[in-house]
């Protein structure tokens, strides 16, 4: 029998969706210290890219649930060394329970997945981060209720964050509002697989008209350092600041996966406003990813 993988948001159904938001949440509000449903369980993590708030969220995940979990580098393994990473994906695999990975291709995860044995759980790529957003649906969840209906408005690169925003409107069914300088926009094909639940704005304030939630994201993610300079003459007319916030419903939500630049992507007014909860949706990374392993490996 294949292993069920985390690829992509697109992985899971809706209804597969709300019911992992829900056991995230029942998670979170009823932790009970005997449940181990993973002891004996080991996680393998990936790691080409540094990372607080992936590593921490799923070690202690797996701590929680009994299980513990293996913390891989390039400089660690054969894999800096040039190993297939078909054979890589083998080994690995047949070793652990499940396999995440924070890394740079896609292409990376995609072929793990492909060669391996078990659950591989996408934990970041350059083209989407769908861990990310079990947190911020879960934290939206939590507020407002369900997001089936409502509108979210992107401001920024139109990056992995974006692309698995895109996904998650095709899979909960809202309108994402999209706005993002020229020659920074989402990838052509993913945005047309959402069809008309997402739409192109050309400024901040009119992406933001009747938003429900406001997300945005760094100017310039890790590896990209060398157009920062670029990046914020590019950008700098995207930051969400009050005057967004102001066009958006007045019980909007804002959201950004951290870390964040005050002065950059968000004011400081924005970021440290009553509006903000984005503390409460790093914290749900925790829960939201507890609630994954789970499903993954327990059935759920």
């Amino acid at each position: 029998m294949n292993p069920r993988h985390f690829i992509s948001l697109l992985d899971v159904s809706g209804a597969e969706l709300r019911a992992l938001i829900h056991r995230a949440i029942e998670l979170k509000n009823h932790r009970d210290l005997d449940y181990q449903p993973l002891k004996g369980r080991v996680m393998a993590m990936i790691f080409e890219k540094s990372s607080t708030r992936t590593r921490i969220s799923f070690e202690a995940g797996m701590s929680h649930f009994g299980g513990s979990a293996l913390f891989l580098s390039p400089r660690d393994t054969q894999l800096g060394r040039g190993e297939p990473l078909r054979d890589s994906a083998k080994v690995i695999s047949s070793m652990v329970d499940c396999i995440m990975l924070r890394t740079d291709k896609h292409t990376t995860v995609t072929t793990f997945a492909e060669h391996s044995r078990v659950p591989v759980i996408n934990g970041l790529t350059d083209e989407q981060h769908p861990c990310q957003l079990l947190a911020d649906i879960q934290t939206f969840f939590e507020l407002r209720g369900d997001l089936q209906g409502k509108t979210v408005a992107w401001i920024g690169d139109g990056n992995n964050m974006c692309h698995s925003y895109i996904h998650a409107a095709m899979v909960l069914d809202f309108t994402l509002h999209i706005a993002c300088p020229v020659g920074y926009e989402p990838a052509a094909a993913i945005v047309a697989a959402a069809g008309g639940r997402v739409k192109f704005f050309p400024d901040t304030v009119a992406a933001a008209v009747g938003a429900d939630l406001v997300v945005t994201d760094v100017w310039a993610s890790m590896g990209q350092e060398e157009e920062q300079k670029q990046r914020e003459i590019a950008f700098k007319d995207y930051q969400v600041d009050a005057a967004v916030m102001a066009a958006a419903q007045p019980d909007a939500l804002f959201m950004h996966c951290l870390p964040a630049h005050r002065g950059e992507e968000v004011s400081a007014e924005v970021i440290d406003g009553p509006q903000s909860v984005v503390f409460q949706e790093a914290e749900n990374r925790l829960h939201a990813q507890k609630a994954l392993l789970e499903f993954l490996l327990c059935g759920k």
